[in-house]
């Protein structure tokens, strides 16, 4: 790729123009969702021998408006129900991305959602990040088959990235809370909507699926699914999958791999009740591409990498930067040592599990029960210089060490709930509890030095596990404990009209011991936080909703909630966690300190008949307490403090239409605005900072989205287009991103029945072929944003602070798949 540089403009906003034809244009017009109705009343839910008027009133309408969609449109859906705004992603839908896509990518396309990563798949588990409706992902609920996934973020810190815990492919659907309540989610951090991951079952025949994938530079997917059919009378089943992804990066010289083994077991009991267990076994190595300040793509453009290049001459090159002798590229640049590093990376295995029973008790009430356990050991990798931490002596007496953060996590939890049907009421209570083992340490490695030219010893490997570290430079280690409980009642007075009202109680204490701060390195006297903790305790988070059909099409609905964020927990200096901080800087905040909350208000309207669709959401949220990391200095060794930001004030709308002019052929267009801006100005390390009514980092205060789909016999094709609005990258907003648009174009071709061109192809029931184009138009943009933190201003060093991700540029991936 040829680079091109980011020209700084009037008000350092950094610009840049990306063309789209008007034909293009015209072609990625496109909707919001039109919509799968993601209820708990479903047939696994509801006995057979219970009656719900309002739960098969909203299955007739469903099937009205679906009828008349393009297939993959009805997966994108958004239908509201009594317990708020719920939408769903179904893996009809994930089906047309590239293989091994990230769900949250296509979940990304629904209005005001935002998904960025500097990958075409969206893999890439440094730069994953995901907006909804102003919140970001550490404040968004996840869970699978309701075991809780945690705060989705890289290094989390008590779950996992939802695409380490389940194959792409094995995804059933996503069921997506658009506001804060969600109460019987088990999870402590939706304060913006939660997540609702559901495997596929085993199927009920003998079977399976071979599927490969191949794609610019040098990108291969792979997986391979064995369902056993029923294996007995009573019904037992179980599917196997494994699935192995491997691609190249775009730019510099690394690697992204990543292998994982699924398997679920289903052992019906009886006509209406269950008990099922899932496995999951993730193991991930990626090299981290290099994040970029203002300053460097201004000058430099957006395709500067580390100085690896798989052999010594870039090797050599790291350690001269680390001694001060920079490339002549790098003149009149401040913060020459941000600009490259030798490389940084991932290593990460996880290995989930659970055991759930789903046991109708009797006609009217149903018990569910679900035990789980997870593990996870990680190694996150920067080759650093030295010089950046005080007193720092590599043993080999290179300029270089390898730093590298080494988290693991044991956690093991119950969660249990009951669901009664009496007269026109449907009543639910359940409880969750949890305990979270977390340790958080980082040790510095020896790499061998140069010495004339030659290097003294192998290479640093960044993929693969490193052992016997020279010295230790903090840990932590944190033990939580959360319980909370859940009540809900959804009345029915008459058919077409639903009263929601539930509430949730939380209880999580935190506690923080072995602290260590290494005085060579961070200055003599240096502590971390230890001996201490922190409780969150909300016993009541409501939660009203209202849902209205009023006439044949038109639904009408109003949902409030509140709910709260317990404190994150990390590696110093390296999130918003109050506890990773020096001791002196916990003492002087705890006494302030508060839990962050929400309050979400949110109405809306929907249409449906069989031509047109169209929705509006209105909400508007008070979020209090806000705790952000702000950062400065380098980003191997940041200096960072958490401050409370006060209230966040969002006020936002999503519009949508989805047209259905002829048979197959779906025409859609959403838009998203929203007005989040903080309600307070900032004060950071004794100086004050403009803040208020200023929008919010890392999120656009306007988007657009829209798709154009077609099928055609059994071909199927679709376009898509979207614009993002400008981000602000300081608090202050004097630092901005542009806004860019993007478009992608998918293919693909099913041939059925191959028995009849030859007997010996029977066995195959169908097999799919597909060409995707991301990126089409090859924009060069800016993605993920603030994932080393961000800054206050260009006066505090905005424009120097790497924090940015330039996204991938057009790639292209074919596909075959064989279903058996």
């Amino acid at each position: 790729m040829d680079r091109q540089p980011f020209p700084a403009s009037i008000g350092y906003v950094m610009r840049r123009t990306f063309p789209l034809s008007k034909a293009l244009l015209a072609t990625t017009i496109m909707a919001t969702a039109v919509c799968h109705e993601a209820s708990a009343a479903s047939k696994k839910v509801q006995p057979k021998a219970v009656s719900r008027p309002h739960a098969t009133s909203s299955s007739r309408h469903d099937s009205a408006v679906n009828a008349n969609l393009a297939p993959e449109e009805i997966s994108v859906q958004s239908h509201y129900v009594p317990r708020g705004a719920i939408a769903s992603v179904t893996q009809k839908r994930m089906a047309l991305e590239v293989p091994g896509t990230n769900p949250l990518k296509v979940l990304g396309e629904m209005p005001g959602v935002m998904f960025q990563g500097n990958d075409a798949q969206g893999v890439d588990n440094w730069s994953a990040q995901l907006f909804m409706h102003g919140f970001q992902q550490s404040e968004i609920g996840a869970t699978l088959d309701g075991i809780p996934l945690g705060e989705f973020t890289y290094r989390n810190y008590n779950g996992l990235n939802p695409i380490q815990a389940i194959s792409s492919e094995n995804v059933a659907r996503i069921d997506v809370s658009q506001s804060a309540g969600a109460e019987a989610v088990a999870s402590t951090s939706n304060l913006g909507g939660a997540l609702q991951y559901r495997s596929s079952d085993p199927k009920d025949k003998m079977g399976g699926v071979v599927s490969q994938s191949f794609g610019s530079y040098d990108a291969y997917h792979t997986f391979f699914r064995f369902d056993s059919g029923r294996l007995n009378k009573t019904g037992t089943k179980f599917f196997a999958s494994y699935m192995r992804n491997d691609t190249a990066q775009w730019k510099g010289y690394g690697e992204q791999f990543m292998q994982q083994v699924n398997a679920k077991l289903v052992q019906p009991v009886g006509d209406s009740s269950e008990i099922s267990a899932f496995f999951d076994w993730s193991d991930l190595h990626q090299n981290n591409y290099q994040s970029e300040s203002p300053a460097v793509l201004a000058a430099l453009g957006d395709r500067v990498t580390d100085y690896t290049n798989g052999g010594a001459s870039g090797y050599e090159t790291a350690t001269q930067v680390a001694q001060g002798n920079y490339p002549a590229s790098y003149n009149g640049l401040s913060s020459k040592r941000d600009i490259a590093y030798y490389d940084g990376g991932t290593n990460q295995v996880d290995y989930l599990g659970g055991l759930k029973a789903d046991l109708a008790i009797t006609n009217h009430l149903r018990w569910t029960t679900t035990a789980y356990g997870h593990g996870e050991e990680a190694q996150t990798t920067w080759t650093a210089p030295t010089s950046e931490y005080s007193n720092m002596v590599d043993p080999s007496g290179s300029p270089l060490a390898e730093v590298i953060k080494e988290p693991m996590i044991r956690r093991f939890g119950i969660m249990s709930a009951a669901h009664y049907d009496i007269a026109h009421n449907h009543l639910g209570a359940g409880v969750w509890y949890e305990n979270n083992h977390y340790e958080s340490p980082m040790n510095a490695y020896a790499v061998p030095n140069v010495v004339n030219g030659v290097v003294q010893g192998q290479l640093p490997q960044t993929l693969g596990k490193w052992t016997d570290p020279f010295a230790q430079m903090f840990n932590q280690s944190y033990n939580t404990n959360t319980f909370t409980a859940f009540f809900q009642d959804t009345y029915s007075p008459i058919r077409n009209l639903s009263l929601h009202f539930g509430f949730k109680s939380v209880l999580s204490t935190t506690r923080v011991g072995n602290g260590f701060l290494n005085p060579n390195f961070y200055g003599a006297g240096a502590q971390i936080a230890s001996g201490v903790g922190l409780t969150t305790s909300k016993p009541f988070l409501p939660h009203i909703s209202v849902d209205w059909r009023f006439l044949p099409g038109h639904e009408f609905f109003i949902d409030i909630s509140e709910n709260v964020h317990t404190y994150a927990e990390s590696g110093y200096h390296l999130s918003n966690s109050p506890f990773a901080v020096t001791q002196s800087a916990y003492n002087s905040s705890a006494a302030a300190l508060h839990p962050e909350t929400a309050w979400t208000y949110a109405a809306g309207y929907r249409y449906s008949s069989q031509i047109i669709s169209a929705s509006v959401y209105g909400y508007r949220t008070n979020f209090q307490n806000r705790l952000q990391q702000v950062t400065s200095g380098s980003i191997i060794n940041p200096q960072s403090v958490v401050e409370n930001v006060g209230g966040v004030t969002m006020n936002g709308v999503d519009v949508g239409v989805t047209v259905n002019p002829i048979r197959n052929l779906a025409l859609t267009n959403s838009i998203s605005y929203d007005h989040a801006v903080y309600d307070n100005n900032i004060s950071s390390a004794g100086i004050a900072y403009n803040t208020k009514n200023v929008q919010i980092v890392n999120y656009p205060r306007f988007m657009y989205k829209g798709r154009l789909s077609y099928e055609w016999h059994n071909a199927t094709a679709y376009i898509d287009g979207n614009y993002i609005g400008a981000r602000n990258y300081s608090y202050t907003g004097d630092v901005k991103m542009p806004g860019y648009w993007m478009a992608n174009l998918g293919i693909q071709y099913k041939l059925s029945n191959l028995g009849k061109y030859d007997k010996k192809l029977s066995v195959v029931k169908n097999l799919i072929f597909s060409l995707n184009i991301t990126n089409l138009t090859n924009t060069h943009y800016i993605s993920t944003m603030g994932a080393n933190g961000n800054p206050m201003s260009i006066s505090s060093g905005a424009l120097t602070y790497a924090s940015l991700a330039p996204g991938a540029p057009r790639m292209f991936f074919g596909s075959i798949r064989a279903e058996f």
